[in-house]
């Protein structure tokens, strides 16, 4: 059996966490009319999963680092399974809450052991490209799960959409217990030891530019209903086409020019995108030119950031990339959190020069931590 067919279910189950994850941005409308709520108080759910995935993430870590990792696999999936369904027939919004921490813990489990398998199973000239197949369903559930999820919640309500989740759950479960083989990765089951790379700088500095570049992308990307007055299944299909697109090249050109250049590209070009959104708002196929190209260049920084954080923590790597995975999801409960907010006091003004300002953030601040390694400490780890 070849790597990739080990790989592919390990993308399926992050194709449905994605889609779990993202297509709220296409249903806030629906759910606040459903709940009586406003459209901000609906894209708590977003930020209540993200809260609850970046904190849970290392404290399920510890607590699961003797289970195998196939099992904690299934597990992962079956959690995550049980939250949607729980969220689908939930009847009112403290419970709807309630149930996304529910489906955040299995995405926590499951998103960073997928990563750690990937990279067990791939030779390290290849791993930018394992990190990406893997990584992959994300931004394939943007372009896929997140439009079709859109639209379905539009004609059949919101809570249709939680089932097409579900669903994908048990597709992606029973993929990784028929296909992926078990992996011994070494992992402590102390909580201290999971954070503990925290205190080397390096480290810090990735996770930061993790969580800022995530904030700035996801304050837009959470209230772009409110952002747009054109269509919106087809503004998010056009954005999620680009992160495959972006995605999958990212991890090659990672593998060919190290994850520094691409690094900085991303973190420039997306910023300026989140700038250009009144221009992208003018028309349809400007939108859709722009949420391409957006998306292309977004996600262009997702194998380089897992890159960075296997090469910083080479001993570590389960842990390194679980702390990856909770300052991804700080971000977006940040972006959830600061965008509501912004949404309410300034309008869609308001998110967009937020969004802007925390992108500028962080390309400030990586320009200041991420330095040029010397040539052979480069030539090791890029």
């Amino acid at each position: 059996m070849g790597v990739n067919s080990r790989l592919y279910p390990l993308a399926v189950g992050n194709f449905a966490v994605g889609t779990g994850m993202f297509v709220t941005a296409g249903l806030l409308p629906p759910i606040s009319r459903d709940l009586h709520i406003s459209v901000a108080a609906a894209g708590q759910l977003a930020t209540v999963f993200a809260l609850a995935y970046a904190i849970l993430s290392p404290v399920l870590a510890a607590l699961t680092a003797r289970v195998p990792r196939k099992r904690l696999l299934v597990i992962a999936l079956a959690v995550f399974i049980l939250g949607n369904a729980l969220t689908a027939i939930a009847p009112t919004y403290p419970l709807i809450l309630a149930t996304r921490v529910i489906a955040a813990a299995g995405a926590a489990m499951f998103t960073p052991t997928a990563s750690g398998v990937a990279n067990a199973l791939t030779s390290p000239e290849r791993r930018g490209r394992a990190l990406a197949l893997v990584m992959g369903g994300l931004s394939v559930s943007s372009a896929i799960g997140v439009p079709l999820g859109t639209w379905l919640g539009g004609a059949g309500g919101w809570r249709s959409t939680i089932w097409l989740v579900v669903a994908l759950g048990v597709v992606g479960l029973v993929g990784v217990a028929v296909l992926v083989p078990e992996v011994v990765i070494p992992s402590s089951g102390r909580l201290r030891d999971r954070f503990a790379p925290l205190a080397d700088r390096g480290v810090a500095a990735v996770l930061m530019t993790q969580l800022l570049m995530f904030s700035a992308g996801f304050t837009a990307y959470t209230y772009i209903g409110s952002l747009f007055d054109l269509s919106l299944p087809a503004v998010l299909w056009a954005w999620g086409l680009g992160g495959i697109i972006g995605n999958q090249l990212g991890g090659r050109l990672t593998d060919a020019y190290g994850p520094r250049r691409m690094v900085f590209l991303s973190l420039v070009a997306a910023t300026v995108f989140l700038a250009l959104i009144p221009v992208a708002n003018l028309s349809l196929p400007i939108a859709l030119v722009w949420a391409f190209l957006w998306g292309t260049v977004g996600w262009l920084m997702a194998p380089a950031q897992q890159y960075r954080t296997v090469a910083a923590v080479p001993g570590s790597v389960p842990i390194g990339l679980g702390l990856l995975s909770s300052a991804q999801y700080a971000g977006l409960f940040v972006a959830g959190l600061t965008g509501g907010l912004a949404l309410e006091w300034y309008g869609r003004a308001g998110v967009i020069i937020l969004s802007t300002g925390l992108g500028v953030a962080a390309v400030l601040f990586t320009l200041a931590t991420y330095r040029r390694a010397p040539a052979a400490v480069a030539q090791a780890t890029t």
